[in-house]
């Protein structure tokens, strides 16, 4: 194997510690590159470069990606109110594809000659990282031990603990991957179909039942969220408010079975309170100021461009054309959205704009109508209704 400089998306956890070592091992020069989406504390980041310096790695670089995260993955998803299977946020889907972006952006800077990631051979990650590199660098080598080696976690902490290098033993039992857009949670019950995912697995644990109901007010520019209840935030400030008002309620957790990119079933937990809160306030916005048809091909092309984020398939032009789609249809979706918060729920109370298509002007549904007469309505049922009486005439 030629000796290459190497530069490894790095958490500073188990698997990516253990890449660090056995590629300097392997005679390559690696630098790290930790991508800051949202999962991280500020302590966390700040120990991150003596960990990687003590491992071997001759650089380190953080990257804070929030503010692109938001720009060029999650505006997107919020715009085509993006839940995979009606429920879940692409909590984990956005940030995997920023986070190579990132670290391909930086191994250029650097003249890197290989990318390299941690992650193993079982999961959707492997193939979004290998995707976004190929696509991105297809004249960088990329090396991926973990899968490679395909070593369980005790031997991965054998390895490193022969080396001096001692990693704390995972002691929950659950695996908590936090980030901007949600955080995802697994452990026994997410492996088979039938169990409950218990709240003391979720990050704030239990939900108190007598928590008070919390009411807010998100304002939206053209689909962006720019205020919560009166005070104007960047969406990334906003996103982390929205964070920390709802997770004590237990707003926007669940548990999501679908499809990998593997082609088997899986099953992950989810906290992702603003995900929910934003995509909640932002649908019935939308009621309020979009055409029925544009809901329609909205629900559609938001589900298809979701897909494609989580499936690995980002860099396809498709994904290019549906973002256009997208902002193309957020131009009038501007206003504010009443949200009230109740332990694991929270509803929609009220809904205004300036583009409002509901006027009680034109017509009161069920009631009177300033716009045509009875007689009107009596022939528009009737030539409505044609195309199925002749169906019915047709003897099968």
């Amino acid at each position: 194997m030629s000796k290459k400089h190497v530069v490894l998306a790095f958490s500073g956890g188990l698997d990516t510690s253990f890449c660090v070592v056995y590629l300097r091992e392997q005679g390559h020069a690696v630098t790290t590159v930790t991508v800051d989406t949202g999962g991280f504390t500020a302590e966390a980041l700040a120990r991150m470069p003596e960990h990687a310096a003590k491992l071997g790695a001759v650089a380190h670089h953080t990257v804070d990606a929030k503010g692109l995260l938001f720009e060029s993955y999650l505006r997107h998803l919020l715009a085509g109110n993006v839940l995979r299977g009606q429920a879940y946020p692409l909590s984990v889907s956005a940030e995997r594809v920023c986070q190579a972006t990132e670290v391909v952006r930086v191994a250029r800077e650097v003249g890197a000659q290989a990318l390299a990631h941690g992650s193993t051979g079982a999961g959707n990650d492997q193939v979004r990282f290998d995707v976004a590199f190929r696509a991105l660098a297809p004249d960088l080598e990329l090396l991926t031990p973990i899968r490679e080696l395909s070593l369980s976690r005790a031997q991965e902490m054998s390895f490193l603990a022969e080396r001096g290098f001692h990693m704390p033993a995972k002691t929950g039992a659950y695996s908590i991957n936090e980030g901007m857009w949600g955080t995802s949670v697994g452990g026994k019950e997410t492996h088979d179909s039938w169990s409950t995912l218990p709240e003391a697995a979720y990050p704030a644990g239990v939900v108190p039942s007598d928590l008070k109901p919390r009411t807010l007010v998100v304002k939206f520019e053209q689909g962006r969220p720019v205020a919560l209840d009166g005070q104007a935030l960047s969406p990334v400030a906003l996103i982390a408010e929205l964070n920390a008002l709802g997770q004590p309620y237990g707003v926007g957790r669940g548990v999501h079975l679908g499809d990998t990119i593997l082609g088997i079933k899986g099953r992950v937990g989810f906290d992702a309170p603003a995900a929910v809160m934003l995509i909640t306030a932002h649908r019935e916005l939308e009621k309020l100021v979009l055409s029925g048809k544009q809901l329609f091909w909205k629900e559609n092309l938001g589900n298809l461009y979701g897909t494609l984020l989580h499936e690995g398939h980002f860099f396809d032009p498709l994904a290019r054309d549906l973002e256009g789609f997208l902002e193309s249809s957020q131009t009038r979706v501007t206003g504010e959205v009443r949200l009230t918060l109740h332990p694991r729920a929270v509803v929609v109370e009220g809904v205004r704009s300036q583009h409002s298509l509901m006027d009680a002007k034109v017509a009161s549904y069920g009631e009177a109508n300033h716009m045509w007469t009875g007689a009107e309505a009596a022939g528009f049922a009737k030539v409505y209704g044609v195309a199925q009486t002749l169906a019915l005439k047709v003897k099968s």
